[in-house]
């Protein structure tokens, strides 16, 4: 894994209509899966589900195979669920991923080829069509797939949406620990800012209310974050702590005494609770969205959530609650 200033990878914009070269070859010879994002705000209101399902006949029509669809939000909840679905594509021989980011006056359509590891996408450098809404987008793409041939024959006419099962997850889900970790006054806690992480940054790009931020708001939004995130940390960690900026392996990390990162999350209250392996909220709380912070020990890949469940709506309020729960 490595851990880079991911910021400086971003795309300044995303007023285009086609981008980063042609549709990659394997695009249309191959099972494409589609990761789909939608602004609530958006009109006329659409469940992901149902915007999957407009913009399915576009993507046969372009030459792919879509043989599922999941909610781009799901995938990205933690770097251990994202990890679980990547596992989930490569048993089932997927070639491509394809993403659709609906913001409320636009929608986006962006493939590349699936990485077959924990990533899912290598770069935010995808080719992608946009338009005011799918079935422009999805004209857009159909018309840039006519001069290739398809080999994707036996295509699925609906849209479909399985689940991935508890045998691909449980591995994963099983990592996650109710308790706080040993031996933080040894190491170092390593602490990669917002979009610095290249093991999960490249997919989270994708997701509606992030597409098409320039690279100089991302690297200002970075900046003010380190120093809110500094000042936090000086009046309630104690221990030696190590900004993550640069590209660092775990080897290095752990010669550099970094055994401990600190992982922010963000998604749907009950999502994160499910995924860690809680009894999740329900009602009006459990629907919000919610920031939740944890730390991962590198060289036993465990992950430690503290004693008590602590996410807020608040990423400040969140970090203060956890390093709070940190000292019990």
């Amino acid at each position: 894994m490595k851990y880079i200033c991911f910021g400086l990878l971003f795309l300044s914009s995303i007023n285009f209509v086609l981008a980063q070269g042609g549709i990659p070859e394997s695009f249309f010879d191959g099972k494409s899966v589609v990761l789909v994002s939608t602004d609530p705000a958006s009109r006329p209101v659409l469940s992901w589900q149902q915007l999957a399902d407009s913009v399915h006949i576009h993507l046969i029509e372009a030459g792919a195979d879509p043989v599922a669809y999941f909610e781009l939000e799901q995938v990205i909840l933690s770097e251990a669920r994202q990890a679980d679905f990547a596992k989930a594509f490569l048993m089932r021989q997927v070639k491509n991923v394809i993403l659709v980011s609906r913001k409320k006056e636009s929608l986006s359509i962006h493939i590349g080829p699936f990485s077959g590891d924990g990533k899912i996408v290598n770069t935010t450098a995808l080719f992608g069509v946009t338009g005011k809404d799918w079935n422009e987008a999805g004209s857009l793409l159909a018309q840039s797939g006519k001069s290739t041939r398809s080999k994707n024959l036996l295509v699925i006419d609906v849209a479909e949406f399985p689940r991935i099962s508890s045998q691909e997850t449980a591995q994963s889900e099983q990592k996650f620990f109710p308790r706080n970790p040993l031996n933080l006054e040894v190491f170092k806690l390593g602490i990669p800012l917002e979009g610095s992480s290249a093991e999960t940054g490249a997919l989270s790009y994708f997701r509606y209310d992030l597409l098409g931020k320039s690279q100089e708001a991302i690297l200002a939004e970075q900046a003010a974050q380190k120093t809110q995130i500094q000042g936090i940390f000086e009046n309630l960690y104690p221990h030696q702590i190590e900004w993550l900026t640069e590209a660092k392996t775990n080897q290095e990390l752990v010669r550099d005494r970094v055994q401990f990162l600190l992982v922010k999350v963000e998604g749907r209250q009950t999502d994160l609770m499910q995924s860690m392996g809680l009894a999740p909220i329900g009602g009006e709380e459990g629907s919000k969205t919610v920031v939740k912070y944890y730390i991962k020990l590198i060289v036993r890949d465990e992950l430690y959530i503290g004693p008590e469940w602590d996410a807020a709506t608040d990423w400040k309020v969140a970090l203060t609650n956890f390093l709070n729960n940190l000292k019990k």
